[in-house]
């Protein structure tokens, strides 16, 4: 059966002094459902350079991975709540900057 579905992410950029803060909001559309909110923080080096756009991408990149990282346990504990096995996957990054 086709399903077809819009799902709204806002993600919201504050910078301060050299940090930057994201949060991604994902609004599945479902009613009376909570949106999953996920985070992100990057911190300059007070001798590099200025640079606002990096700071944004690496917060927000940061917000949406956490995003998604919610979301795959989330469809996981729906998986297991419908008597099926879980994906056995396991979704931390194998090697790259710390979260």
């Amino acid at each position: 059966m086709p399903h077809t579905a819009e799902w709204e992410v806002r993600l919201y950029l504050f910078e301060d002094e050299g940090t930057t803060k994201a949060r991604a909001v994902l609004d599945t559309g479902n009613i009376g459902g909570t949106p999953l909110t996920g985070h992100g923080v990057a911190h300059r080096n007070p001798a590099d350079t200025d640079v606002p756009e990096i700071g944004d991408e690496l917060a927000a990149g940061r917000a949406m991975h956490d995003l998604a990282q919610q979301l795959v346990a989330a469809a996981e504990r729906d998986i297991e709540g419908m008597g099926a096995a879980g994906t056995g996957q396991d979704t931390r990054p194998a090697f790259g900057w710390p979260l």
